[in-house]
C-alpha cells in the first residue's frame, strides 16, 4: 500500500481540510488555517494518515493544539463514528479469541495501519464538547490495561444529552460501533 499522496490529492485534501477547517471555526477558535496548513506540508505522512481518515467518512478537522508538543491535533468529526471503520472488535487478541462469525478486522489493527491513534476516555469527553458525536452510533476508546486483561474493553456514545463510557466484551462487535482516530501532527 502506498503510504504518500500524489500532488493532485494532497492539493484536493488541503482544499477539504481547509473548507471543514473554515466551517467548524469553534472547534479551534485560537489556531490559523496557514499555521495548520504549513504543518501539514511539512509532514506528507500526515496527510496520507488523514486522506486515510477521510476515506472511511471520519470527517477529520483540528479539535485543538497539545500543549506540550504543539502538535496540533486531528480528531473524527463525524456526527456518526466513521461508517468505513465499524463492524470490528477492540484489539487482535480480541479478534484471534473469536472462534467464529470473526469480524473482518480489530479497531486497534485499523488505527495502526492508519498511523492514527484511538481517542482515550478524556479526549472522547472532550470531543463532545464540542458537538453531538455519536448519538446513534458507539465508538471504542482505549482500554486502561487492568480493564482489558479480564477481557473487557472500553467504548462512548451519546444519549439522552449525556456522554456514556461502557464496557463490553472486547471480542464483541456491532454494525453500530466502530472507533474514532486521533492524528497529531
Amino acid at each position: 500500500m502506498k503510504k504518500h499522496l500524489t500532488s493532485e490529492e494532497k492539493n484536493t485534501l488541503l482544499q477539504l481540510l481547509k473548507t471543514r477547517f473554515e466551517k467548524h471555526k469553534h472547534r479551534h477558535p485560537d489556531i490559523a488555517w496557514p499555521d495548520v496548513q504549513a504543518r501539514l506540508e511539512a509532514r506528507p505522512d500526515k496527510l496520507w494518515s488523514l486522506q486515510q481518515m477521510e476515506e472511511t467518512q471520519g470527517e477529520p478537522d483540528v479539535i485543538g493544539r497539545d500543549e506540550k508538543s504543539g502538535e496540533y491535533l486531528f480528531v473524527d468529526c463525524s456526527a456518526e463514528t466513521p461508517k468505513g471503520r465499524r463492524n470490528v472488535c477492540y484489539d487482535r487478541e480480541a479478534l484471534d479469541s473469536r472462534k467464529e462469525h470473526k469480524p473482518h478486522d480489530s479497531a486497534v489493527d485499523i488505527a495502526a495501519a492508519m498511523g492514527i491513534e484511538l481517542l482515550d476516555e478524556a479526549q472522547y469527553r472532550r470531543l463532545q464538547e464540542l458537538g453531538k458525536f455519536d448519538t446513534k452510533t458507539s465508538s471504542w476508546i482505549v482500554t486502561p490495561p487492568a480493564i482489558r486483561q479480564h477481557g473487557g474493553a472500553l467504548f462512548g456514545d451519546r444519549r439522552y444529552e449525556h456522554v456514556f463510557v461502557y464496557h463490553n466484551g472486547a471480542q464483541s462487535y456491532y454494525s453500530s460501533r466502530g472507533f474514532r482516530g486521533l492524528l497529531r501532527v
